[in-house]
């Protein structure tokens, strides 16, 4: 049997334990004022061990960050692109995008033509079918619907960019006084305060108010573009004013050269016999100018949307006018416009055939 030894009585294993922990107060090094900066290096050696394996910890977090961001890019574009151009999607979300980011959807010339335009339009027709027709854009028939339009909106937009590329050429602008005014007339034609006119315009259309003048002044800029480039008819209602400022009489002159379909059974005379500001027969810039005017004038040359007009003022009770004119039809835009193409070739970037 092999001798067991006996046990520490704890009384020593107290004692032993205690001459270990003064040992390790005694071994704790004294730092003094001469030995603070030995230390301190002590200290930041033992340190270092770690800061290089965090350091290329660091790193590596940084390079797969910057992976997944730029694998989150690409897969972001490639959705997008799919989205627009091969399934066509006319979604809020796209078209928000489309807001911040330019992809083109055609190219007018050297100039692109923003995808957002197109969309603009899409949006807008496809607002008024289904909120005043009640079509429904997801069933066969909407989709055939909304595919028959596609073709009218891409021309729209992109004839609009060669109106805007013309106007630069012959530095034609629309000023933001121009677009309020029409703006103050249609809401004076439909008798409507501002908040209904954007009630109205929202309804229908799903515009803003600046959606509504960003439309207007696409329509004034077509508009002075042809008015500008028609100098046949320009120089024909200057020479016609001519006479006029020599003493023609304005009857014989609206049956010699008015292009207005009223002139054979009225000399001229607006089938409005109360025009003022909410008159929907009379152009505005035509209003604008006759409450300008004494009984018995006539006017300079009136740039009027799609003609040009030259009126005569005959009676005016309390605001209320009457007024003769003869009128210079213009030149449509799209004359311009193709003329233009034929030098600056249109490129589409969707199908919509």
């Amino acid at each position: 049997m092999r001798n067991r030894i006996p046990p520490v009585p704890k009384r020593f294993k107290k004692v032993r334990g205690e001459e270990r922990i003064q040992e390790a107060f005694e071994n704790i090094p004294r730092i003094t004022n001469e030995t603070v900066a030995e230390h301190r290096e002590d200290v930041l050696k033992g340190a270092r061990k770690y800061k290089y394996p965090l350091a290329h910890s660091k790193h590596r977090i940084v390079i797969i960050s910057t992976t997944l961001i730029v694998l989150a890019l690409i897969g972001f574009f490639v959705y997008t692109s799919l989205a627009l151009y091969r399934f066509q999607t006319t979604s809020a979300f796209m078209y928000r995008v489309t807001q911040v980011l330019p992809f083109p959807v055609a190219k007018a010339g050297k100039h692109f033509v923003a995808y957002e335009n197109y969309l603009f339009e899409i949006r807008r027709y496809e607002h008024y079918y289904q909120t005043q027709q009640r079509v429904d854009f997801g069933s066969k028939d909407g989709k055939r619907h909304l595919d028959r339009y596609k073709p009218v909106a891409l021309k729209e937009v992109t004839d609009a960019a060669y109106v805007k590329q013309l106007a630069a050429k012959y530095h034609v602008s629309v000023s933001n006084t121009e677009v309020n005014s029409a703006i103050d007339a249609l809401r004076a034609q439909n008798h409507s305060s501002a908040q209904e006119l954007a009630d109205v315009t929202n309804k229908f259309f799903g515009w803003s108010i600046d959606d509504l003048k960003r439309e207007v002044k696409q329509e004034l800029l077509a508009q002075k573009v042809a008015a500008k480039l028609d100098t046949a008819t320009q120089a024909t209602a200057v020479n016609v004013l001519q006479q006029l400022r020599g003493g023609a009489d304005f009857n014989t002159l609206v049956a010699q050269y008015s292009q207005a379909g009223d002139k054979a059974n009225n000399a001229g005379q607006y089938a409005d016999m109360a025009i003022t500001s909410a008159s929907t027969t009379v152009p505005p810039a035509v209003v604008r100018q006759l409450q300008r005017m004494q009984v018995g004038d006539v006017s300079d040359v009136i740039e009027a949307g799609n003609t040009l007009e030259i009126v005569k003022l005959t009676a005016n009770n309390s605001g209320k006018m009457t007024a003769q004119h003869i009128s210079f039809n213009l030149q449509p835009i799209d004359h311009y416009i193709s003329d233009y193409k034929k030098s600056h070739a249109q490129h589409t970037y969707i199908k919509v055939d």
